[in-house]
């Protein structure tokens, strides 16, 4: 049989599901395909949505309400730039805010010239933004964030705890991350997803992090499994993927499994009783 044929099988235990989702279209995404030379503006610095990527958010957020994932998540993770954190709460969150709700609110009303009302977290998963899973970093001014004290009044219940600085002190204005660092950067972010209790986790993230972080895998599968892992993802794409634990790096027990013999009682299989007693093979 073809190596690349045969199954693979795992502890569920030691397993996540992971949904992907690439931002939706952002100012610079439309500069960007007219020309080039655009992305190296400070006019796209920390590009917000346009229109149409609202358009895109408003499907994909039908799509995973229509299928049932929006109440299987238990965790967001968003990258800490306006154009993911718009799209994570807009796919994820809650529903507009009205009178009456006293959950505190995952984004402000018009936050980045949006015109959209504001967005509850009434009955949405917790939201916590991160580093590791940010776009390539430097030169572009599109992809280099504003403070966290800027972020933290446009979206109250996003936890950006883990930010180890205010200001964006990873973001170089003459050095452009290598691909490979990207990659590294990447392989270091889902390393980071086993030290957390939860198993169904949404990221929400850009193409090129993606790309480069995706690519190292599914190298002995299949071709097009190869290709759905690793191609590059559309604007408001999601693809939900499995991670395995393979390395014994989470500590988590089963919640699923069951040791059996309760009671006790005798119940060696056929089988090994045969291999113990082999003059009595023929008698099962």
């Amino acid at each position: 049989m073809d190596a690349t044929a045969e199954p693979s099988l795992y502890p569920l235990h030691r397993c996540k599901t992971l949904h992907l989702v690439r931002h939706a279209q952002g100012i610079h995404n439309v500069e960007g395909d007219k020309n080039h030379d655009a992305y190296l503006s400070f006019d796209l610095f920390d590009a917000q949505l346009t229109p149409l990527g609202w358009k895109q958010v408003d499907n994909l957020r039908n799509h995973v309400q229509a299928c049932g994932l929006s109440k299987k998540i238990d965790l967001v993770i968003v990258s800490p730039l306006l154009r993911t954190m718009q799209t994570a709460v807009g796919v994820f969150g809650g529903e507009a805010f009205t009178d009456g709700i006293s959950a505190p609110l995952l984004m402000k009303e018009n936050v980045g010239n949006s015109d959209r009302h504001a967005i509850s977290s009434l009955n949405s998963p917790p939201f916590i933004a991160v580093e590791l899973c940010r776009e390539h970093l430097g030169v572009h001014p599109c992809d280099k964030r504003r403070s966290i004290s800027e972020y933290r009044p446009l979206f109250p219940a996003i936890d950006f705890s883990l930010m180890e600085s205010d200001d964006d002190i990873l973001w170089k204005p003459n050095v452009r991350e290598k691909n490979e660092e990207v990659a590294a950067r990447g392989l270091k972010f889902l390393k980071w997803l086993w030290t957390r209790k939860e198993k169904e986790i949404a990221i929400v993230t850009h193409s090129g992090f993606l790309f480069h972080t995706l690519s190292t895998f599914g190298n002995g599968c299949h071709s097009s499994v190869k290709s759905e892992i690793s191609t590059h993802f559309a604007n408001c794409e999601l693809r939900s993927v499995v991670i395995v634990d393979r390395g014994m790096i989470s500590s988590d027990s089963s919640t699923t499994n069951y040791p059996g013999k309760i009671p006790q009682g005798l119940d060696l299989p056929s089988d090994v009783a045969d291999e113990k007693n082999p003059d009595k093979g023929l008698s099962k």
